[in-house]
């Protein structure tokens, strides 16, 4: 009896061992250890495996539930009980159990129901009541579902071929342990030739190169099919959205390969003259630019940039003069920030424009030959006797004729020439200088104007005598001896002179016979008088 037992109980094991989830496998192994083997049972239960199909509409036989004490007097009633018996039935008189239900496997797998039978003679338990198991068999009916969807992937462009993009994962709800219901195989529904799918894997590679600046958003779609592949396999799609990020494969080119722009003379150094603008295929980083100046010797032109519109903006570095220079020719360059050292060789490159820049003639005022002028003239010339002559011209092309005038002092005229004319006896010994103001008017447009310092120096020349430097009245005692100093008399001139002036005295004629007085020069402008008995007058000259 106990080697028929551990014979049966061997070959049930291979049979429920698949059939269990991992999430039921506590309860499964409690239901093992209470279904006995087929044919007789400890306590005289007999019946065989139990399975039933899922997903079947109509009422299926799923097998015999007996007593071994029934002897087919019709005396036995069979029972089920449990949780899940309300998807089958039982014939109460011959044990045989039906599915009356359609039964979903991947709800549920198993099902661990009571059976019970009586004796209806008495109302007795001829058995003990026992557990089964019964189990709902697989057939493919769920096909394979992408469970991580939406699936989304960033990779360079111009990857190399085999270059990892990501991974798709399908799920199969049905039984793995069943054929090959769970066996996934992936296919590339679209996305030829740019990528490829490792079957078994799910893995997606580039299997092509590709230019963003052709196209940056690839929609690939791909299949999974159950049962790998066979007839009658199930399979489900999903959407792989792949875009390519941008490296700097392109360089920077001018829109137009020559502008024109004018500037007035009279603009001021920092005026923006106009804007060319360079495109770039890549995006972001990769289209940053930078412009400069090629083949401006004169550093009159400079490009700043516009970060915002990327866009260069020529600029005046130095003023502009037509009549020196009507127009300008220049090159303008445009190369990228950051550049790919590896692709720089063969593709990123700098790329340049041709401007020309027409300079607009302007009304300028007069222009004065000197910036100021400085004359000279000896004091006591007679009116009207010429200082010196300034001179303004018109910078423009029409050479406008002037008309001077002149403010600052009296003592000057200005003729139509700009020649300077003394109005007045100068005298040096009341002013050696004149700052004067000449103004400049253009005749055909006398909103045109320029004014010029103008000095004039009165030169000194002598015509000024020698003057005593005060009035002396002197006194000497009757009884002073001979030789004593009575008086020292000192002399000054109002005229300039580069060195000292130096005087000579002497005795004026009414008084040069007179020995009671004598003069002694003093090596300066001083003279000592000595001995004065009356009256006395001396004379004094350079």
């Amino acid at each position: 009896m106990n080697h028929h037992f551990f014979k049966h109980w061997i070959l049930m094991i291979p049979l429920l061992w698949p059939c269990l989830k991992v999430a039921e496998t506590l309860k499964a192994e409690k239901a093992q250890r209470a279904v006995p083997p087929p044919g007789r049972a400890k306590r005289g239960w007999v019946w065989n495996q139990f399975v039933v199909p899922e997903e079947m509409d109509t009422v299926q036989h799923v097998g015999r539930l007996r007593s071994e004490l029934d002897n087919g007097n019709n005396s036995f009633q069979y029972k089920l009980l449990g949780t899940g018996a309300g998807s089958f039935s039982i014939d109460e008189r011959t044990g045989d159990i039906f599915a009356i239900q359609k039964l979903d496997r991947e709800e549920q797998s198993l099902y661990i129901l009571r059976a019970q039978v009586i004796d209806t003679t008495n109302g007795k338990a001829v058995e003990p009541e026992s557990e089964f198991v019964i189990r709902v068999s697989d057939i493919n009916d769920n096909e394979p579902r992408f469970l991580d969807e939406p699936y989304e992937a960033i990779v360079p462009e111009m990857s190399p071929e085999g270059t990892f993009v990501i991974k798709v994962t399908a799920n199969d709800a049905d039984d793995p342990t069943t054929g090959y219901h769970a066996r996934l195989l992936y296919n590339l529904e679209r996305g030829q030739p740019y990528f490829s799918v490792e079957p078994t894997t799910g893995v997606i590679r580039i299997s092509s190169k590709m230019d963003r600046e052709l196209q940056d958003t690839y929609c690939v779609i791909i299949q999974a099919k159950d049962m790998l592949g066979q007839p009658g396999a199930l399979s489900g799609t999903t959407t792989v959205s792949i875009k390519l990020s941008d490296i700097n494969d392109n360089k920077p080119i001018f829109k137009e390969s020559f502008y024109r722009f004018s500037i007035s003379e009279s603009a001021p150094s920092g005026t923006s003259i106009g804007k060319i603008m360079a495109y770039d295929d890549d995006i972001g980083e990769n289209a940053e630019m930078e412009y400069s100046i090629e083949d401006d010797d004169s550093k009159t032109f400079d490009i700043i940039i516009d970060n915002e519109t990327q866009e260069g903006i020529v600029i005046l570095q130095k003023e502009v003069d037509f009549e020196q220079q009507s127009h300008y020719g220049i090159r303008a360059k445009v190369k990228n920030y950051h550049v790919d050292e590896e692709l720089a060789p063969a593709h990123v490159n700098a790329s340049t424009t041709y401007i020309k820049v027409q300079v607009e003639d302007e009304d300028e005022p007069p222009v004065f030959l000197l910036p100021y002028y400085i004359f000279e003239i000896p004091e006591g010339k007679p009116y009207g006797t010429i200082i010196g002559t300034v001179s303004a011209i018109d910078p423009d092309r029409r050479q406008s004729p002037m008309r001077y005038s002149l403010t600052g002092s009296k003592m000057f005229d200005i003729n139509g020439n700009g020649t300077i004319i003394t109005t007045n006896l100068l005298d040096r010994e009341v002013s050696a200088w004149y700052n004067l103001s000449v103004t400049a008017t253009e005749t055909y447009n006398v909103q045109q104007i320029s004014s010029v310092h103008v000095y004039v120096q009165v030169f000194n020349i002598n015509d000024n005598a020698p003057e005593f430097s005060q009035f002396y009245e002197t006194y000497v005692c009757e009884n002073a001896e001979s030789g004593k100093t009575i008086q020292i008399i000192s002399a000054i001139d109002r005229d300039e002179s580069i060195e000292d002036h130096h005087f000579y005295f002497n005795h004026s004629m009414e008084d040069a016979n007179n020995s009671s007085f004598m003069l002694i020069d003093n090596q300066g402008n001083m003279i000592l008088l000595r001995n004065k008995t009356k009256g006395y007058l001396a004379k004094i000259g350079e």
